[in-house]
């Protein structure tokens, strides 16, 4: 099969890759699992899973036997290693039919997965273990294609699928994955010997080969028939969607709105924990939410239980106009609450309605999923690639529900079905062994001056902690390393850049805009970027005052100004931490400028603390002093002129502010940022208007 014979997917199968693997099953499993899962056409992130199977020797008896090698739980195929894997016993996993006694005691099978490894530091085994245990094949692939479920979730999907493909895909009604599904995919296979797979009803597709590359070119061949007959249906009896309602926004202007309503969103989407947000305005969500069958589509909810999972029973669709004004925020509060109280109530029903006996507690009751005609789609999750993969969940939600109506009809999962995957013990089970959230899991952050010293610093300790992180600076080419260094360290989700000069209000403005697009707003504010000066008084020029004013004062002022616009839209409270310095309080030589700017910052955060309060946002400050390395600010004549004030060399000066201290100890950059974290990490939620010194210890710093 040539590339060229493909139009809706990526035949991506290389000859001399798969020849350096020859002989490796393994090995081949993970190359067609990694190229697979490049195709998000193919499958969504974390969705589908893929195995193989071979005969090698047993450790216990040397005698030959077949192991199956399967994608363990959680995990993404497009990422998968042999580390994700789950190797077992194939007649051990099949003779567990011989102790299953039935549906009402599906999962309690998943615990004697255990007994069936055959490599024992393999991943945990998935639910879908016995889906490919109980298929014959050596190579198999589930996966969760847009196009493939849309005829799975046609109204007359079973029909279609044997018109389509003359019998030779088989087909499975709807069923929660488990043993009772594997066994009724052996007996659709015995049903129906020679097929090349089978459809799950409203679920997702299994293909399979007895070879890596029989099995990829076969589900390539059978998504794209897929894909074609979706494709030449479209607009063929009605307009997608029945055509569109509402004209979009012009891009430029659905950002702006995007900007102005995600605080507002996320506070309310917040009441539960910290969210991060997401926003996109793809073309495919504006076809879907601008239609005149929004109404009638998006209450029905999805039904591939990959998207469900992620994305809620619903989403909520705003009843906000695309042109609206959004500046009166009290008033667009007031608008928006009733939906959202709304929402939580009707949630709640549903999981009093569904719940048994046994049920976890009710989760967060509100929306993940945000519907804004005209403008946009947000989705709010614990943490930004969370909530990013719940939006391209719904776009893929989106797809099978166009391809459905332009076949036939769609339909959803029904409640009490969706009910039961998304409260699955099994799930719930999985939760519970997830790491326990970080202590800013779900928190945004944006310091000043990031790019390098103490702000960097501060923004990793940030990031390690499990916030997200607005890194910014003056200096492009200093921000451009910075970036570098965090997407390897962090990752992609765990920061964005912005540049930030703390004297220009629109950069400053633009830098918070860019944090409300990307995660939804901001929790903490800290005020790191400065300067100095160090010159006797007869040297000092109106320049230089004006210059550390305008940096470090004003600077403070209108960052924290601009930010706290965004934490009162939130509703959720916040922190602002500045980072000033002993000079704020100690009287030194050659300082006149600098040390009265930074009084002026420590008073200015005491007033704002005091003005705050009544929003729940603390203002806090912390002190350093001769903070060194990596800093911007001890280049050039800033060390040169501290050094002359106290008569030794600049290369002495990291020693000679030590040995003046208390402790005799070097501050570090990390040390600032261990101090800011002591503000917003939780245990001091309840002070404000403090001042932190974190110099070693300068008796006349002492706050008095």
């Amino acid at each position: 099969m040539k590339t060229k014979e493909f139009k809706h997917v990526s035949y991506l199968w290389d000859e001399r890759k798969a020849a350096e693997l020859a002989g490796d099953e393994v090995g081949l499993l993970i190359y067609r699992s990694n190229l697979l899962g490049a195709d998000l056409r193919l499958t969504n992130y974390g969705g589908g899973n893929t195995s193989c199977k071979a005969v090698v020797k047993d450790p216990l008896t040397g005698q030959d036997t077949e192991v199956m090698w399967v994608k363990g739980s959680g995990g993404d195929i497009g990422t998968l290693k042999r580390s994700g894997l789950a190797a077992l016993y194939v007649d051990k996993l099949r003779g567990l039919e011989k102790v299953y006694r039935g549906l009402a005691h599906e999962d309690e099978m998943v615990r004697l997965f255990n007994y069936c490894l055959f490599d024992l530091d393999s991943k945990a085994p998935s639910i879908d273990t016995p889906l490919h245990g109980f298929l014959p094949f050596h190579h198999i692939d589930h996966l969760h294609p847009d196009a493939a479920i849309a005829i799975a979730a046609a109204k007359d999907g079973k029909r279609i699928t044997q018109e389509l493909f003359g019998g030779t895909l088989g087909w499975v009604e709807w069923q929660r994955p488990g043993f009772d599904l594997g066994l009724k995919l052996r007996q659709c296979l015995q049903d129906n010997p020679g097929i090349r797979g089978i459809m799950l009803g409203s679920h997702g597709l299994f293909t399979w080969g007895n070879t890596a590359y029989e099995s990829y070119v076969n589900t390539l061949e059978v998504i794209e028939t897929c894909a074609a007959y979706v494709e030449a249906n479209y607009n063929k009896v009605k307009p997608v969607f029945g055509g569109a309602r509402i004209t979009a926004q012009a891009p430029e202007k659905r950002q702006q709105q995007a900007i102005a309503l995600a605080p507002v969103l996320r506070g309310f989407c917040s009441t539960h924990q910290h969210m991060v947000g997401h926003f996109t305005d793809d073309a495919r969500v504006l076809e879907f939410i601008n239609s005149h069958d929004l109404g009638r589509l998006a209450p029905l909810g999805t039904s591939c239980p990959d998207h469900f999972l992620r994305t809620k029973i619903a989403p909520l669709v705003l009843d906000l106009a695309p042109d609206a004004e959004l500046k009166d925020v009290k008033a667009l509060k007031e608008k928006l609450a009733p939906a959202f109280e709304a929402y939580r109530a009707d949630y709640k029903a549903y999981y009093e309605s569904c719940k048994h006996a046994d049920s976890p507690a009710m989760r967060d009751a509100n929306p993940v999923v945000i519907l804004y005609p005209g403008v946009g789609m947000f989705t709010f999750a614990k943490d930004k690639q969370t909530a990013r993969v719940a939006a391209e969940f719904y776009i893929n939600a989106i797809n099978v529900m166009k391809g459905a109506e332009a076949i036939s009809e769609y339909t959803s999962l029904p409640r009490q079905e969706a009910f039961d995957i998304e409260y699955w013990l099994l799930e719930e089970a999985k939760l519970q062994r997830m790491p326990k959230p970080k202590a800013l899991s779900g928190r945004i952050a944006l310091v000043t001056g990031s790019a390098g010293g103490i702000g960097r610093a501060i923004a990793r300790k940030f990031a390690d902690e499990g916030a997200v992180v607005v890194i910014n600076d003056n200096d492009a080419e200093r921000l451009s390393v910075a970036k570098a260094a965090f997407e390897k360290q962090y990752g992609r989700d765990a920061f964005i850049t912005a540049p930030l000069d703390v004297t220009d209000i629109h950069q400053i403005q633009g830098a918070f805009d860019a944090s409300c697009l990307a995660f939804g707003g901001v929790d903490i504010i800290v005020n790191c970027a400065g300067l100095s000066v160090s010159k006797p008084l007869e040297d000092h020029t109106s320049a230089d005052w004006d210059l550390l004013y305008d940096v470090l004062v004003k600077g403070q002022f209108l960052v924290t100004q601009a930010g706290v616009n965004i934490l009162r839209k939130q509703d959720q409270g916040g922190d602002v931490i500045n980072i000033v310095s002993k000079n704020a309080l100690v009287s030194g030589p050659n300082n006149a400028g600098y040390g009265s700017a930074k009084a002026a910052q420590l008073h200015l955060g005491r007033l704002n603390a005091a003005e705050l309060g009544p929003d729940r946002i603390r203002v806090n400050t912390v002190n350093p002093d001769a903070v060194i390395a990596d800093s911007k600010i001890w280049e050039g004549a800033w060390a040169e002129g501290r050094a002359k004030a106290y008569g030794v060399k600049v290369e002495d000066l990291p020693a000679f502010y030590a040995k003046r201290t208390l402790l005799n100890e070097i501050i570090l950059p990390e040390d600032i940022a261990n101090a800011c974290f002591v503000f917003v990490g939780g245990l001091l939620n309840k002070s404000t208007g403090n001042v932190l010194n974190v110099d070693g210890g300068v008796a006349m710093a002492f706050v008095r």
